[in-house]
């Protein structure tokens, strides 16, 4: 079964890409592989939370942030590409965590994007990450995300 199948049968529409709110593109291809611009965690038009981890954002909620942040990470890349059944590979996320000083469980929270790339993609969906901590994100989000994804010719 391909992502996009995949995804219906989880019950999970891909949004429409959130237009850029700055001067950047939502996301550059170079031969085979796409680049995603970082990705809040908006959902129909509303971040779904603010803060920070380690403050007013549990882990759960952190953790639903960096699914959303995926999944809208998805949605521009599907708009560059055409399906995500073109996707061969995610290669690379990049997970910064907006925290408090003493919270260390920025990889849990990365969890969310993780788990639900490889539900989405098996192992295709196995990748390379790093987990970052940092003070602030835009709008004060607790988490955004990036991705690198290989796609077929």
């Amino acid at each position: 079964m391909g992502a996009e199948a995949t995804l219906g049968a989880m019950g999970i529409r891909v949004p429409e890409v959130v237009a850029p709110v700055a001067a950047y593109l939502p996301t550059v291809r170079t031969g085979n592989l796409v680049f995603t611009a970082g990705q809040l965690p908006a959902r129909d038009g509303e971040m779904i939370a603010v803060g920070k981890l380690g403050g007013a954002v549990s882990d759960e909620q952190g953790y639903d942030c960096a699914r959303q942040c995926a999944l809208n990470a998805l949605a521009a890349i599907k708009a560059e590409i055409g399906s995500l059944d073109n996707i061969t590979r995610i290669v690379k996320v990049v997970v910064f965590v907006a925290s408090t000083p003493d919270f260390t469980g920025q990889p849990k929270v990365a969890n969310g994007a993780s788990e639900f790339l490889a539900e989405v993609f098996g192992d295709a969906g196995k990748h390379a990450r790093s987990a970052v901590g940092v003070t602030v994100l835009p709008l004060d989000v607790p988490v955004e995300i990036e991705l690198i994804v290989e796609v077929a010719d």
